[in-house]
């Protein structure tokens, strides 16, 4: 009679399962056949495998992205001796305006640190950065509760961008808020502060931003405005401008409504605690143009008429007495670096 050995062999293995079986019930122990467990050691190693490879992957992938995004940012350096002609902000306006089909003027004129108002400097400080000559482009605890506020309202809502960080948006980046642009943002911040001088980041700062449709910079805004140059802005004039630069194409210093107003006493009264600066002297880095020689972006249409101060109510041009804040008080701007006299 033929013997079916394969049929033997599974019946052995089933009572070889039932006896280990038993034998565990019995130690209360987990006893398993000896194949069982070879199998689970091998899908055990196997898992780790994908574990670590997947570990390596992402590890790769991570370090590729950050070479990528630090690679690809733009030298600062250069803005140590050279104004900018153009920066990203102003060509994303370029575009919108093609988009709408009209043509955007340009009016720019920049002027040197030295001969934009004091008065201008301390409202900016007062209403943007108050940390400006503390902080390495990146002020930390603003940084935190900013972070702090997008998470709980689950958006971006308060940039906590100090005016380093604002003029690396401006010269290089779009205005979008996805976490790559900000990363780029922070880093471009860290290269101007370790390429430039303070004074000379606030200076292209001052010559730069946006204070109205077309006009760009504080000379550009001074006479559009007020009928007067930069270097000759009064407290009431400047605390104007500084506190359009949060919205400029909704606040006109021009024709201010109740808001702009209202934060115009605001910025005052916190420009009213600054006492005179006395240490750190002033570095310019960039070219100087003389008062014969001055740098002028020209404007790409007339150049509009100057809007009376009157129209504003404005006064003279005079130091204001320190007024109790509309608002909860905020640290004020440290005092502003010393100009040391021109040769």
């Amino acid at each position: 009679m033929a013997v079916d050995l394969g049929a033997l062999g599974r019946r052995r293995q089933a009572v070889d399962a039932r006896h280990h079986e038993r034998r565990g019930a019995e130690l209360g122990a987990d006893c398993r056949p000896p194949d069982q467990d070879r199998r689970r050691r091998l899908a055990l190693k196997k898992v780790g495998r994908l574990i670590v490879r997947a570990g390596i992957a992402c590890a790769a992938l991570v370090f590729a992205f950050f070479a990528y995004v630090y690679l690809t940012l733009p030298d600062v350096r250069a803005l140590a001796t050279t104004n900018p002609k153009t920066t990203a902000f102003m060509q994303l306006r370029e575009r919108e305006a093609a988009q709408e089909g009209r043509q955007l003027r340009h009016y720019q004129v920049w002027v040197p640190y030295t001969r934009i108002s004091p008065n201008l400097k301390r409202a900016v400080l007062v209403a943007e950065d108050d940390a400006f000559w503390q902080h390495e482009g990146i002020d930390m605890e603003q940084l935190k509760i900013s972070i702090r506020n997008d998470i709980e309202k689950g958006q971006a809502i308060r940039g906590g961008s100090t005016i380093t960080q604002q003029l690396a948006k401006n010269l290089y980046l779009s205005p979008s808020r996805d976490p790559v642009r900000k990363l780029r943002e922070l880093i471009i911040a860290r290269r101007l502060e370790a390429a430039l001088s303070k004074s000379r980041i606030f200076e292209i700062y001052l010559n730069v931003i946006e204070w109205g449709d077309g006009i760009w910079g504080a000379e550009a805004a001074a006479r559009s405005y007020f009928g007067t140059s930069a270097a000759a802005l009064g407290p009431e004039q400047a605390a104007l401008l500084a506190g359009a630069i949060i919205n400029p194409r909704m606040y006109s210093p021009g024709h201010p409504n109740a808001r702009l107003l209202r934060r115009q006493g605001i910025i005052l009264s916190r420009m009213g605690s600054y006492v005179p600066p006395t240490t750190v002297p002033v570095v310019n880095n960039g070219p100087q143009p003389s008062d014969a020689n001055e740098e002028e972006v020209a404007p790409t249409t007339q150049e509009p008429p100057p809007i009376s101060v009157d129209t504003i109510q404005t006064v003279e041009p005079k130091e204001p007495e320190p007024t109790e804040p509309t608002e909860p008080a905020e640290p004020t701007a440290p005092p502003e670096p010393t100009t040391p006299a021109q040769p």
